[in-house]
């Protein structure tokens, strides 16, 4: 029983990467994303990064190494994930939970900076909000998200919108692939 769950688990993660694989928007869309991020960096700018749930995991992983390591020992680059539990009570109780993330945008998010919104269903309001709140800012947005997140996508300056998938969990698997890859390619640009 055990050895088929994990079978099946297996060759459907590898059917969700073979067709992320075969769309042709994924290479320059991870390109785009690369450039987005690295003129940032480059310029003095930050990546401020969030999600819920899962994606928020994510974004937290993503900024953690930034500013840590990924491969190799290099200088910390700026940026930071949305994810302080006090803060997160704080705004949901006095304004709203779908104000955590955009109020955090306003109040650190600058013209150069990069917005790094992940969400595997596209629709959460906290992550529109911070969207809208990153574009009156004058920062770029990058999306990860899965195809029903095309509206949110259009909205972003770039985007990676994994396959649809019945369970959440084949979307961040995605993601997280893209996230590592997205670091590496950022470490190399930035000759670090």
């Amino acid at each position: 029983m055990t050895k088929g769950i994990i079978e099946s688990s297996l060759a459907a993660a590898q059917e969700e990467l073979a067709a992320f694989l075969s769309d042709p928007a994924t290479v320059p869309s991870m390109e785009r994303i690369v450039d987005i991020m690295a003129e940032s960096l480059s310029s003095g700018g930050k990546i401020i990064s969030c999600g819920n749930g899962g994606s928020l995991c994510d974004a937290t992983h993503f900024a953690e190494e930034l500013t840590g390591r990924f491969r190799n020992d290099r200088r910390p680059l700026p940026a930071m994930a949305i994810n302080d539990p006090a803060y997160y009570s704080c705004v949901g109780n006095d304004f709203s939970f779908e104000e955590i993330f955009s109020r955090w945008v306003e109040a650190f998010g600058k013209e150069g900076d990069v917005l790094l919104a992940i969400t595997t269903s596209g629709s959460s309001v906290n992550i529109l909000k911070a969207v809208d709140a990153a574009k009156e800012a004058g920062m770029k947005v990058v999306v990860l998200t899965s195809r029903k997140g095309r509206d949110l996508a259009m909205r972003a300056d770039a985007a990676i919108m994994a396959p649809d998938a019945p369970h959440s969990d084949r979307i961040q698997e995605i993601h997280i692939k893209v996230i590592h890859i997205v670091i590496e390619a950022l470490e190399k640009r930035l000759g670090l």
